[in-house]
């Protein structure tokens, strides 16, 4: 699930619309839900939840491109080590992996910065456990950590640039769809931020020269 904004956006008349070829376009999906759903039925498994508490920036950005990589996850890359400490140090601010075996195969991020609501932030497996039951097994997780805390609300968003099958499983999981927008921002590819998707989502222009931000 890629990081975007909750701001609202302007209207656009119907048709089609350039987008030039150094930025990516995606549509975005906003879901929210009231109240605590019923847990899914779960597949056991050889997984249990490690909590990262202040992360190495490092360590999480390995993470981060393990699983998100192929669906251009790319926002937290391109923060400066400061940046993204300010974040994920912040004492509302919960992050998780999934531990299979050993290994850590999968991210939870939780945001309570807001009051009385929490935000799915980053949420994902890496591919070898996809259909498997664990992210079923880590949403059930992630249900019950928000809903243990005084909120009317948990959102979540995703976008045609993530999995096909994200959108589904975040309403089977009890989050109902309340608004639609249109994303364009630069391709991190062009800047070396991500490598994956050149198939799915092509790139259209010459990759930048500039290396990554210093951090």
């Amino acid at each position: 699930m890629t990081q975007h904004s909750e701001q609202g956006s302007l209207t656009l008349p119907d048709g089609l619309h350039d987008v030039p070829p150094d930025r990516i376009a995606a549509v975005v999906t906003s879901l929210e839900m009231m109240a605590r759903p019923a847990l899914r039925p779960e597949i056991g498994g050889p997984w249990q939840l490690r909590e990262m508490k202040q992360p190495d920036p490092d360590a999480y950005r390995a993470l981060y491109s393990k699983i998100g990589d192929e669906w251009i996850w790319f926002s937290r890359l391109m923060m400066s080590d400061a940046e993204l400490t300010a974040i994920l140090w912040h004492p509302e601010v919960e992050v998780y992996g999934l531990d299979v075996a050993g290994q850590v195969e999968g991210l939870l991020e939780l945001d309570y910065r807001t009051a009385g609501e929490a935000e799915l932030a980053f949420f994902g497996v890496t591919a070898s456990l996809v259909g498997g039951g664990a992210a079923r097994w880590l949403m059930n997780r992630a249900l019950e950590k928000v809903w243990q805390r005084p909120i009317s609300r948990f959102w979540v968003h995703t976008c045609t640039l993530d999995h096909p099958n994200a959108l589904a499983f975040y309403r089977r999981s009890g989050f109902v769809p309340f608004r639609r927008q249109i994303e364009i921002a630069p391709d991190p590819r062009l800047q070396g931020f991500s490598l994956a998707s050149r198939d799915r989502t092509p790139v259209l222009a010459t990759p930048s020269s500039r290396g990554k931000p210093g951090l």
